[in-house]
């Protein structure tokens, strides 16, 4: 199916264990996998529009599925939302789609089932794109965060609406002009079906330890208004892996790919080039 406006294709693919996963793709070419973060009503449209397309302009088949309890994915509420059930389920995914090499890009939680991917599928993955990505704090660091602290209690509380939808996904930028009716509108309809358990349930362990494994090439970015993931991470990568940079931003929250959509693009474009 095709999304008007948009050139987006879509399609569902069924796991062994009876799931289904929801991706929307563009582009021919070399196959760049888009990984969204956690969140009320995230999904791989929601978070990746600004930049799908340019991807698929370059000459890339840009790939964007929905995680396990996000987006047009199935929403389980019998199952703990680990680490290992997203990493299980996003590459039986890939491998449904016929996908044996990659570049991953991934945005927070996306970061970290990117990161554990990379770590155990290394003939998968080309190269990595992060975005103040996830999996290298404790939970106990994640959940001080004056961003998660708001977006858990926006959601969790009794009277979730479109409101406070709105306030959630504001507090992922630092401009607030952003965050548009059409974004709020979409991320609600699905925040409306998801289960708490993603949130109440969600479990990333720490992967510093394993940083220095990694071989892939890294490009990394970072939001210095983050309120998610502290922007001190980056050096961590830079100390641990063999061939890394990252890029900063001031003025800039947790979506570096759509507060600094344009840079974003250009950058990472320019990181893929042969």
């Amino acid at each position: 199916m095709t999304t008007p406006g948009t050139g987006l294709t879509s399609g569902t693919v069924r796991l062994a264990n009876g799931y289904d996963m929801h991706r929307h793709e563009i582009g021919e070419g070399p196959v760049v996998v888009f990984i969204h973060g956690s969140g009320p009503g995230a999904s791989g449209a929601s978070n990746f529009r600004p930049n799908l397309a340019a991807f698929a302009a370059a000459g890339y088949r840009a790939v964007a599925p929905d995680l396990i309890g996000y987006g047009g994915s199935s929403k389980p509420t019998d199952v703990d939302y680990t680490l290992d059930l997203f990493v299980d389920t996003f590459v039986e995914t890939l491998d449904r789609l016929e996908i044996e090499r990659c570049t991953l890009v991934g945005n927070s939680l996306g970061g970290a089932i990117a990161i554990r991917i990379a770590l155990d599928r290394p003939k998968l993955v080309d190269k990595l794109i992060m975005m103040a990505p996830g999996g290298i704090e404790t939970r106990e660091t994640y959940f001080a965060m004056p961003g998660i602290q708001r977006m858990v209690g926006g959601f969790t509380s009794e009277g979730f609406d479109e409101a406070r939808m709105r306030a959630i996904v504001t507090n992922l930028v630092y401009d607030p002009a952003c965050v548009t009716d059409a974004l709020v509108a979409e991320r609600f309809a699905v925040a409306r079906i998801q289960p708490k358990e993603v949130l109440s349930t969600m479990r990333v362990p720490d992967l510093t330890p394993r940083l220095g494994e990694l071989t892939q090439p890294i490009l990394g970015f970072w939001g210095l208004d983050d309120g998610f993931c502290p922007a001190s991470g980056a050096a961590k990568f830079l100390a641990a892996c063999p061939d890394v940079r990252f890029i900063t931003f001031n003025r800039c929250g947790h979506w570096v790919m759509v507060e600094r959509a344009e840079e974003f693009n250009r950058y990472a474009l320019g990181f893929l080039a042969p």
